[in-house]
């Protein structure tokens, strides 16, 4: 009996786990989805930033033209806003006897779930058009020809930001709170 763990035993992760609130899981995944993606474009933004800065010493026609790379890391902090905004009016508010019925357990689970999906791959995607706008932005200073050639790359990168946010909003979809009785 010491070596196993009891399912009703108090200090088990699946009981701690059911009895965290499911507004707390949400509220949890509705700030990961914006927080982590305002930190993946705050990364991007820097390393893209400090690239194009010290490119443009060499190279000052870069400047104006490579900024395309700053507002795509920029529209990933945009996606983790729009998607918060979508995750929050899925909140509904639930009788005190039902907040821990299954129903509401799986709806604040995927709103949580959501929110990290959205949120990480929003980080993701930041470092991902960052990286690329960096080299774009040195690259542009050695040779204007590539320009194009590489923000149609940058492009692709920020495609990554979208499919996390479609992802999220197809895992909101689950949630559905339990309704009201009268």
């Amino acid at each position: 009996m010491s070596g196993s763990v009891m399912v009703g035993d108090s200090s088990s992760w699946s009981r701690a786990l059911v009895n965290i609130s499911p507004y707390t899981f949400s509220a949890v995944g509705i700030a990961i989805a914006i927080g982590v993606s305002v930190l993946g474009a705050a990364w991007g933004i820097y390393i893209t930033g400090s690239s194009l800065i010290g490119a443009a010493i060499k190279a000052p026609r870069i400047t104006s033209k490579n900024l395309i790379s700053v507002i795509f890391c920029e529209a990933v902090a945009i996606y983790g806003v729009i998607v918060a905004i979508i995750l929050q009016t899925k909140l509904e508010s639930v009788p005190t006897s039902q907040i821990y019925a299954p129903e509401s357990l799986r709806a604040g689970y995927a709103i949580f779930a959501s929110g990290i999906i959205v949120g990480f791959a929003n980080l993701v995607c930041g470092l991902c058009v960052g990286i690329i706008g960096s080299s774009c932005a040195l690259s542009d200073a050695q040779n204007s020809s590539l320009f194009v050639k590489i923000l149609v790359i940058e492009i692709f990168g920020s495609a990554l930001g979208l499919f996390g946010v479609i992802v999220g909003i197809i895992m909101s979809a689950q949630a559905t709170w339990p309704a009201k009785t009268v």
